[in-house]
């Protein structure tokens, strides 16, 4: 996760850029759960970003349920790499839906009906 450089001329936003880079380390176990991550500012200067854009990537893995934010006590990891790939497919998921045009309630009764 150290060597990481961030993609500029992707139309993939650069905090979904880094966001998908520190699911990885989790994903690879080069992040284990209960470790403590670098400060933002740490990783903002690896991936040659801006902090805020690091920021809005931890707060969306805290969301995902992959991290933990503390303050004060720093970032760590709460989520597992098996976590890490159902939360990764859930999102392709979602997205597809919501491309295809339906929305929460149709999603999940899809998924209900399946075996």
């Amino acid at each position: 996760m150290l060597d990481v450089k961030l993609d500029t001329s992707s139309a993939v936003p650069l905090h979904d850029q880094a966001a998908a880079q520190i699911r990885r380390a989790i994903a690879e176990a080069e992040a284990k759960p209960g470790e403590r991550l670098p400060s933002a500012r740490h990783l903002a200067a690896v991936m040659h970003v801006n902090t805020n854009t690091v920021l809005r990537a931890l707060r969306t893995l805290r969301d995902e349920g992959l991290l933990e934010m503390r303050p004060g006590r720093g970032t760590r990891v709460s989520g597992t790499p098996q976590r890490s790939a159902l939360l990764a497919k859930a999102i392709e998921l979602v997205k597809l839906s919501r491309e295809s045009g339906y929305d929460r309630s149709e999603l999940l009764a899809i998924i209900e009906q399946l075996p």
